[in-house]
């Protein structure tokens, strides 16, 4: 891996129900730093994923269930919105005023993913509902209009176990190795890494949002390029079961305790 890359925001324009992502990136790419080139790696904000693909919920259509009714009572949430979260978890875990912390596709994610920010007026985006289909099919859409070899990740924004503020992370991946281990290589000083496995995919994402920001900036997607990372046809990112997870594990254990 290269020791330094560059960053190049896509402007879109508007992502609508049936757009194509491939022909509206290309387009903005070819503005932008002169087309795709072997090596790219190209990041999406979900929610415009989530658009394009029509998974797009109007909340007018949907009737709260009385489980709905009463955390949204308790979290001070719109019912409707808590139903959606409903439907889109597997398992609710707690929350606070705004949030419910749900369990989906084996992560922990506030509201499941379910969104109302860059969704159209009165609406919700729930998450792709295959993010790592959707990046291979991006890929080799991209792919087959340009001829280059890029990698697609599908972007998120989380916060942090007692942090401010959001950052990147990658729910779909199709072209990269997601996660590189680091375990056993020697640290500075010769000692063995025991535990150090790094999130690059995770890592891209967040240096793709300093660029695509989260507001009215238009700029769902960003070009990575110069990183150096292979490219080949895996998909998918690795994650963990709950009882492997630092945060998780505690919180299960305080919360089982008497």
């Amino acid at each position: 891996m290269n020791s330094s890359f560059r960053i190049y925001g896509l402007q879109t324009g508007i992502i609508t129900i049936g757009d194509s992502i491939a022909e509206h990136v290309v387009a903005a790419a070819g503005k932008t730093c002169n087309g795709f080139k072997d090596g790219d790696i190209l990041v999406l904000a979900e929610t415009a994923v989530a658009t394009a693909e029509g998974n797009v919920i109007a909340l007018s259509t949907i009737a709260p269930s009385e489980q709905a009714q009463e955390l949204a009572a308790r979290y001070q949430m719109d019912p409707r919105t808590v139903e959606v979260v409903l439907r889109e978890s597997d398992s609710i875990v707690g929350g606070i005023p705004g949030f419910l912390l749900c369990m989906k596709h084996g992560t922990l994610l506030p509201n499941a993913g379910v969104d109302a920010s860059n969704a159209p007026l009165g609406c919700v985006t729930p998450l792709p509902e295959n993010p790592d289909h959707s990046a291979h099919t991006i890929k080799h859409a991209i792919e087959d209009k340009t001829g280059a070899r890029i990698g697609v990740i599908i972007a998120d924004s989380r916060t942090h176990a007692m942090r401010r503020g959001c950052s990147g992370v990658a729910i779909g991946n199709a072209g990269i190795t997601a996660v590189i281990d680091d375990r056993g290589r020697n640290d500075l000083f010769g000692r063995k890494l025991a535990v150090t496995q790094r999130a690059v995919a995770d890592n891209i994402a967040s240096a793709a949002e300093l660029v695509m920001g989260e507001a009215d900036e238009c700029i769902p997607a960003a070009i990575i390029r110069g990183l150096g990372m292979p490219i080949g046809d895996q998909t998918g990112i690795e994650s963990i079961a709950a009882e492997e997870c630092l945060f998780m594990g505690v919180f299960r254990k305080n919360t089982s305790s008497p």
